[in-house]
C-alpha cells in the first residue's frame, strides 16, 4: 500500500517527466488519449539506451541468441492457435455510482462486500468478459475475412517464424530468438502513469531447449535478468522475485517467476520469466499443419522444443529507472547558501545525456571555441549537451535534474592564462558527489570509456 509520501514522490516524478521532456501524454492539446504516451527528447534517449543495452547483453554478447523483428499486424489464425482470440480477456465490472470501468481484481472488499476502489460504491454490475485485443481490418473489405489484430505480445511472431530462423541461423539447442517491439492491449483501466498503458513496448526472448533442460534454464534466466537490472542501476534490494503459485500460472507453464520492483505506488511486476513447455510451438504446428520440430543430429531424434521466456516491459523499466534515480539533497548555490537540489541519479550507461559542456563565459570567444572543440571530440562517442546560458551553478543544476552524470567546464586555466601547465585541461564534475577534478582534454575519451562501462 502506497503511503502519502510515496504519492507525493510520484507526483513530483510525473511533473519532472513533463517539465524536462521525458514523457508527455499523447494528443495532450486535444485533451489527451488515455493509456497512450509520447516520449520527448530525453525520454526517447533513456528508452533507447535501455533497449540498446538489453540487445547488447541478450544478443550481441552471446553466441546462442539471434534477433528478429516481427510485424505488428497479426493474422487471426495465429492468435486463435495461441488461445488469444478465445481466452485473452479480463472480467469487467462497472460502478453504477461513479461510472468507473474496472477489472474484477481491482475491487476492494470490506466486511465481505465488494466495493468500488474509487468511490466506495457497492452498486456494481455483474462481471462480463472484455477482450483485450485491438481488432482491425486489412484491405478494402470490412467483412470477417479482412479481420486482423494488433499483436497483444511479441512472442507469437517468434513462434511462427521458429522454423525459418532455425534454418537460416543454423543454431543448435539450446538457443534463443530475441525481439523488441510494440504490443497493444485494450486495458480497461490504464493507470499509474506509464506503468499500465494500451500501447507499450516489450523486450522478449524465447529460449528454446530440450524438455529436460526447461526447469534448469528457468533458474538460469531468473538470475541473468536480476543481474541485468542491477547493471542498469536498480539495486537488488528494490527487486523481488515472486514465485507464481500453481493456481495463478498459465495452464501450460511448469514454472513462472515475476520480477517485481518497489514503485512509489507499490510493488509491481517488471518482468515475467516463464517455462512455457512446448505449448506454443505445438499449438502452431497443429493449427498450421506445418512441422515445427527440431531434428537432433546427434541422437537422430525429432521433437518439438520447449521454451523459457523472459519478457520485460520497456516502458515499465524506464519508469522504474526514473523512480529509482529521483533524488533530492542539499547543495550550496553560487552564494554558498544551501538549497534543495533535485537530481536523477541514473547509472551512466542509462543516462540520456552523458556529459554537459560549458564555457565559463559565453561572451569570451576563446572559451566558446575551446568548449565546442570538446563537444566535437566527444560527440562521436556519446550524447553531449552544450550550454552557455546562465551562471555555471545554474547550468550544473539543469544537468543534475535530467540525470547527466558528468559536467565539463572550460575556463581560463584551459587557455593557460594563469598557469601554462594547465593549458588544455578543464574541470570535470561528478553529478552525484559534485566533486571536481582537473583533467586533460586529450584524456577525456579514455576517461569516459572507463566510467561509462
Amino acid at each position: 500500500m502506497s503511503t502519502p509520501s510515496d504519492a507525493q514522490r510520484m507526483e513530483k516524478i510525473v511533473s519532472l517527466c513533463k517539465r524536462r521532456g521525458f514523457v508527455f501524454q499523447s494528443s495532450e492539446i486535444y485533451g489527451g488519449l488515455n493509456g497512450a504516451w509520447d516520449y520527448g527528447p530525453l525520454g526517447v534517449e533513456l528508452k533507447r539506451n535501455l533497449k540498446n543495452y538489453w540487445w547488447q547483453v541478450t544478443v550481441h554478447d552471446r553466441d546462442d541468441v539471434v534477433g528478429m523483428d516481427g510485424s505488428i499486424l497479426t493474422h487471426p489464425a495465429v492468435l486463435r492457435a495461441s488461445g488469444h482470440v478465445e481466452g485473452f480477456s479480463d472480467p469487467m465490472i462497472d460502478c453504477r455510482t461513479c461510472k468507473a470501468h474496472l477489472r474484477a481484481d481491482q475491487l476492494v472488499e470490506k466486511k465481505g462486500v465488494k466495493q468500488c476502489p474509487n468511490c466506495g460504491g457497492k452498486d456494481l454490475t455483474a462481471p462480463r468478459q472484455f477482450n483485450l485485443m485491438f481488432e482491425t481490418n486489412v484491405g478494402a473489405a470490412t467483412d470477417e475475412s479482412s479481420i486482423a489484430y494488433l499483436r497483444p505480445e511479441t512472442a507469437q511472431s517468434i513462434f511462427v517464424q521458429f522454423k525459418n530462423i532455425l534454418e537460416v541461423s543454423r543454431k543448435k539447442l539450446p538457443f534463443g530468438i530475441a525481439q523488441i517491439g510494440k504490443a497493444f492491449r485494450n486495458e480497461i483501466n490504464p493507470r499509474n502513469f506509464t506503468f499500465r498503458s494500451r500501447e507499450f513496448e516489450q523486450m522478449e526472448l524465447e529460449y528454446f531447449c530440450r524438455p529436460e533442460q526447461g526447469m534448469e534454464l528457468l533458474e538460469y534466466w531468473k538470475e541473468e535478468r536480476l543481474k541485468f537490472y542491477e547493471n542498469i542501476g536498480i539495486p537488488r534490494s528494490k527487486l523481488h522475485v515472486l514465485t507464481v503459485p500453481d493456481e495463478e500460472r498459465a495452464f501450460y507453464s511448469k514454472g513462472t517467476y515475476d520480477i517485481e520492483y518497489d514503485f512509489p505506488f507499490g510493488r509491481q511486476e517488471l518482468e515475467g520469466i516463464a517455462y512455457r513447455t512446448d505449448y506454443d510451438l505445438s499449438q502452431h504446428q497443429k493449427a498450421s499443419g506445418k512441422s515445427l520440430e527440431y531434428f537432433d543430429e546427434e541422437t537422430k531424434q525429432r521433437f518439438v522444443p520447449h521454451v523459457v521466456e523472459p519478457s520485460a516491459g520497456v516502458d515499465r523499466t524506464v519508469l522504474a529507472l526514473i523512480c529509482q534515480a529521483y533524488s533530492e539533497d542539499q547543495a550550496p548555490d553560487e552564494k554558498g547558501k544551501m538549497e534543495t537540489r533535485l537530481l536523477l541519479r541514473f547509472h551512466p550507461r542509462m543516462a540520456p545525456i552523458k556529459c554537459g559542456v560549458f564555457p565559463l563565459l559565453k561572451n569570451n570567444p576563446q572559451l566558446v571555441a575551446k568548449a565546442k572543440e570538446v563537444v566535437a571530440l566527444l560527440r562521436p562517442h556519446m550524447t553531449v549537451f552544450y550550454d552557455e546560458s546562465g551562471a555555471i551553478g545554474r547550468r550544473y543544476r539543469r544537468q543534475d535534474e535530467i540525470g547527466t552524470p558528468f559536467g565539463i567546464t572550460v575556463d581560463f586555466e584551459t587557455l593557460g592564462e594563469k598557469d601554462p601547465a594547465l593549458r588544455d585541461t578543464m574541470t570535470l564534475r561528478d553529478r552525484d558527489s559534485m566533486k571536481q577534478e582537473r583533467v586533460a582534454i586529450k584524456d577525456l575519451p579514455a576517461i569516459f570509456r572507463e566510467r561509462l562501462a
